[in-house]
């Protein structure tokens, strides 16, 4: 599948095939090509060259049978502020053709789902962040979709809200809905998904579990390193061979290896002196640094 604008290619001939009930995410960095792909998915945005089947469909063809059967949570929130929280989902289910009475029935049941039954009656205006975003999920629900497409699911929200948002994603896996999400997230994806792709550039480097990519791309454990000094480079040499590998930042210094405490006391009797040292599990950003030289958030 590839999306090309003018001379840019934005997405670069990527190859997934996403399974029913599952939640499947595409992780990267802003620019990597994630957004694109979700938009070919949800039948907005047809692809410059390709194959791309949904549901057993064809976009081209069947753009409206397929977009009936899709929940879209887009990144950004577009709820109706001058409409209740109700009226939001009531007026967006009529867009499918559900009646009046099924339509009130089902927003009901979604705001208890999402824990907004009490702001029901409430301008959105006022909403937190983190209900807005419950909002915006209840909303792609009204019409019982078999896919969920989520883009950037809990950007911007604090830990409570997305660990809520999490919460309520997961009850949806385990009803049997397909999930399809992007995020630059690495706990986000670790929590959420059953299999993804890391992209970098338009392409996929990478895809897996998050164990299995983890388990193949890098070691059980990382020391993270801080020295006093302003250019952490110098470190890299004193180092060499405390570790599986050795990673300079320009932040920090990242020892990878399958005993963290072991290396940081290798660290200590070669007289080094960090000014912080954590030893962590390794993640999936370590991951994304080790097949792309850069971090997530570069």
């Amino acid at each position: 599948m590839i999306k090309r604008f003018g001379d840019f290619t934005a997405v670069d001939g990527i190859d997934v095939d996403v399974q029913a009930g599952e939640a499947f995410g595409f992780l990267g960095p802003n620019g990597a090509g994630k957004s694109s792909t979700m938009r070919m998915i949800g039948c907005v945005s047809p692809p410059t060259d390709g194959v791309l089947e949904i549901l057993g469909m064809d976009p081209r063809r069947d753009g409206s049978a397929i977009r009936a059967r899709l929940g879209v949570c887009p990144q950004l929130d577009n709820l109706d502020a001058e409409l209740t929280v109700r009226e939001n989902l009531v007026t967006y289910a009529r867009f499918f053709g559900i009646s009046r009475a099924t339509a009130r029935r089902r927003a009901d049941e979604l705001l208890d789902f999402v824990q907004l039954g009490e702001r029901a009656d409430s301008k959105t205006e006022p909403l937190s962040g983190g209900m807005k975003r419950r909002l915006t999920i209840a909303r792609a629900l009204v019409n019982e979709p078999d896919i969920v497409l989520l883009d950037e699911p809990t950007t911007g929200l604090d830990p409570q809200a997305r660990h809520l948002v999490w919460e309520r994603l997961f009850r949806l896996k385990q009803q049997g809905v397909t999930l399809v999400l992007t995020t630059h997230y690495m706990d986000e994806a670790e929590q959420l998904c059953d299999r993804l792709v890391v992209m970098d550039g338009g392409k996929i480097v990478a895809e897996g579990s998050p164990r299995e990519l983890i388990e193949r791309h890098s070691t059980r454990e990382v020391v993270e390193l801080r020295f006093t000094a302003e250019d952490q480079g110098m470190y890299g040499e004193k180092l060499d061979g405390v570790a599986d590998r050795v990673e300079v930042l320009p932040d920090r210094v990242l020892l990878y290896a399958d005993d963290g405490d072991y290396a940081l006391a290798e660290v200590h009797r070669r007289s080094l002196s960090p000014a912080s040292a954590l030893v962590r599990r390794a993640g999936l950003e370590d991951v994304f640094l080790q097949l792309t030289g850069r971090t997530l958030v570069d």
